[in-house]
Parts: structure tokens; sequence; C-alpha cells
């Protein structure tokens, strides 16, 4: 294989493992934000109805963020799996296409995806009477 060649498909190489690094930094980020962003709702319906709710033991956003986190540094480590072995087939001059990788994050994304459809449906209903009509302050003696 001439060497220009060669040199094209490293960098192509090089270029398909940067996206799945970028691919897994997003899933890390989304879901140390889809975590985070639970504890903010359960903050806020605190302060607003005075009372503590309770979350669903398995769909909760603590749970989807903790599995997009491990996700993503498993999407790392595949990723840079892949980036090696491809290498060494370039230099072999015997590379093989494999979809698997693709179609086992397609599918595993899809499976975190209908996880969280009810978390985006389940609300917590606060009735008006439980509402305060006015902010109370905690500085009044």
């Amino acid at each position: 294989m001439p060497n220009i060649d060669r040199q094209r498909e490293h960098q192509a190489n090089e270029r398909t493992f940067l996206a799945w690094l970028r691919t897994s930094i997003a899933l890390i980020g989304f879901g140390f934000a889809i975590a985070r962003f639970g504890i903010f709702l359960s903050q806020i319906n605190l302060v607003i109805t005075q009372q503590e709710t309770s979350a669903h033991p398995f769909f909760n956003s603590e749970n989807l963020g903790l599995a997009l986190v491990m996700f993503g540094i498993v999407v790392i480590a595949l990723a840079a799996w892949r980036y090696n072995q491809v290498y060494w087939q370039i230099e072999r001059g015997d590379y093989q296409a494999n979809r698997s990788m693709v179609w086992i994050m397609t599918g595993v994304v899809m499976i975190l995806g209908i996880l969280s459809i009810p978390l985006l449906l389940w609300r917590n209903h606060v009735s008006p009477s439980r509402v305060p009509s006015q902010p109370q302050s905690r500085n009044l003696p």
C-alpha cells in the first residue's frame, strides 16, 4: 500500500476515535446534568410544598444519570480498543469493517432513552391546598 494511503487511513481512524471520544464526553456530561437536575427538582419541590417527596426506586434521574455516566466510560474504553484494533489491521493491510460496535451503542442508547420516558411523563402534581399562599421568611422572629 502506498505510504500516503496508509497515512490517510490512520488519520481517518483517529478522527473516528475522536468522534467516539466526543460522544462519550457528551454522555458523561448529560448523565451528570440529569442526575444533578433531579436533585435540584426535589429541592425546589421541598421548598414549594414543604414536604419531602419519595423518588421511584428505579425510575429516577439519579439512576438514569449514573447509567449515562457509566455508559460514557464504557464507550471510551471500547473506542480505544477499536482504535487499536483498526490501527493494527491498517498496518497489516487486512482491514475488516465491523459494524457490531455501532449496533451495540445504538441499542444501549435506545434502551437508556426508553428508560428516560417515565421520567419525562411522571410528574408530582402539587395540589393548591399544599402550596403556601405567601412565601414565609425564615429570618422572621
